[in-house]
């Protein structure tokens, strides 16, 4: 293990940027962590090189992205600390990607660890007390160094040991980020992301959502999330016709071609073939719905669905032509609109 190594939790926000560039320029070897989940940044993992290139060019950072989706959708069960304003398990979260990052130390050789926060920044995550919490429940005490608040808090091992200077770190507090804005400046580093909301579960639409899917929103929810399922869940307009019976609709170009890469080997396509209009989908339909009593009727109801958010004729919906596409089989019927109604009724 080598002492003049850390790893830093790298959120890509100012607080992150700054934490690991102020221990960096210390002379230490800072690997700063992007973890991602399909609550936030699992978007990178499709041009991870690029934004690894861009982090460096930016800030001067080594960058590595770290994929806890699996874990992470394990935490949303039952979170130790509970969840914040919506479905947030903050502090839960925090000692999540502290516990991957303690573990990956020794096939790094890093001494010790680094985060971006500020006491008293955040009312749930950011308090004295919770900040304890998060290093004791994540096995970081003595190891987990803040840069930002340092001189708020006792001395860690590395400072102890001289492997980081202590007047050289600062005594950041509450929620004003003038101070932040001022080092960046004097590190000059003039590019950088406003505060934002990234994560899904914080999000007033989508948070709710996610709520009713662990909640048992459809039956098949419970024998096993999927990383794939979390992804398709937050897109497009959602539907339930019952329990097993989940429809998912485009509502531009880009949510198409997202819903139609997220097809699996069970699910199905519905699409007008002639007028323009969104892509749906119905979930695990070869296990649910196929050769069943009500199939036909539950693809008049999603085609009729189609319909309704296609393009319409002289103001309104009307009939149209459907292709349904079950993977062995391609056939094309002509629909009604679904009326507006029933379509709000069976709306997630």
């Amino acid at each position: 293990m080598t002492k003049r190594v850390a790893l830093g939790l790298f959120s890509g926000g100012l607080d992150s940027i700054l934490a690991c560039r102020v221990i960096a320029d210390q002379g230490v070897r800072v690997i700063a962590l992007k973890f991602v989940t399909p609550f936030f940044d699992s978007d990178l993992l499709v041009c991870r090189d690029e934004y690894v290139a861009a982090m460096h060019q930016k800030y001067g950072l080594e960058v590595q992205l770290v994929d806890i989706s699996a874990g992470y959708l394990r935490l949303l069960e039952n979170p130790a600390h509970g969840f914040g304003k919506h479905f947030n398990p903050c502090i839960d979260c925090k000692i999540l990607m502290l516990t991957r990052a303690r573990e990956l130390m020794e096939g790094y050789g890093a001494f010790f660890l680094i985060t971006g926060e500020v006491l008293g920044q955040r009312p749930m995550s950011q308090r004295r007390d919770t900040l304890r919490v998060i290093e004791r429940d994540s096995g970081c005490i003595d190891i987990l160094l803040r840069p930002l608040c340092a001189k708020l808090m006792p001395p860690t091992r590395a400072e102890q040991e001289g492997l980081v200077d202590r007047e050289q770190l600062y005594a950041f507090s509450g929620r004003s980020r003038r101070q932040q804005k001022l080092l960046a400046a004097r590190l000059g580093i003039t590019e950088y992301p406003t505060p934002a909301g990234g994560c899904m579960l914080t999000d007033l639409n989508l948070a709710p959502r996610i709520k009713h899917y662990y909640n048992g929103l459809f039956s098949f929810a419970e024998q096993e999330r999927t990383v794939d399922d979390i992804k398709l869940l937050v897109i497009g307009r959602q539907f339930k016709l019952d329990d097993e019976v989940w429809f998912v609709v485009g509502r531009d170009e880009r949510e198409n071609r997202q819903i139609e890469a997220m097809r699996g080997p069970e699910d199905w396509l519905l699409w007008m073939t002639v007028r323009p209009g969104p892509l749906g989908l119905l979930r695990y339909a070869r296990q649910k719905v196929a050769g069943s009593d009500r199939e036909a009727d539950v693809l008049r109801r999603l085609a009729g669905i189609v319909v309704r958010y296609g393009k319409k004729i002289d103001g309104e919906p009307d009939e149209a032509e459907v292709t349904i596409d079950k993977g062995t089989s391609v056939a094309s019927s002509i629909y009604f609109p679904s009326a507006e109604t029933d379509c709000q009724q069976w709306r997630i």
